[in-house]
């Protein structure tokens, strides 16, 4: 046989080694951190929720959600193992740590008070990109409503 012909099967030999060897990696991390969970760790599940650690059993772990909430999960449920820091930035809003001068931009309409400089004063029209029969009707005749209505 010719060593061109063996070449494809060795470089594609080469590369599922490579690709085990690395999940295989990743799942020994993965275990070393779940067995580094200790009662009081702050943790975030798979699902996305952030608990402490109450309890360390073989195979499951005892979390705390809320006080006086307590679950049972996976220990393979548990994402991430979070520093003191990170888990009480993110959880209680702790950010002593550093102060970036980035602005928080609220995701309601709570900035829109009627105290505020910015909120519309009542019978002010808000524009939400939305026409009304109104603007339907002067857009098509070109008068505004009731203007030369009377015949």
């Amino acid at each position: 046989m010719d060593i061109l012909t063996l070449l494809p099967f060795i470089v594609l030999i080469g590369a599922m080694f490579l690709m085990t060897r690395s999940a295989k990696k990743k799942q020994q991390q993965a275990a070393n951190m779940r067995d580094s969970m200790q009662p009081g760790t702050g943790v975030r599940t798979i699902g996305g929720m952030y608990a402490t650690v109450k309890e360390v059993n073989d195979d499951t772990v005892l979390l705390e959600a809320a006080p006086g909430v307590h679950l049972v999960f996976g220990k393979n449920a548990v994402g991430a193992v979070l520093s003191d820091e990170e888990y009480n930035r993110i959880v209680h809003g702790d950010d002593e740590s550093h102060d970036d001068g980035a602005t928080v931009v609220p995701d309601d309409a709570s900035s829109l008070t009627a105290g505020s400089d910015d909120a519309p004063a009542d019978g002010d029209r808000v524009d939400l990109g939305k026409k009304d029969a109104a603007d339907e009707a002067e857009t098509k005749d070109g008068k505004a409503d009731g203007e030369g209505d009377a015949k």
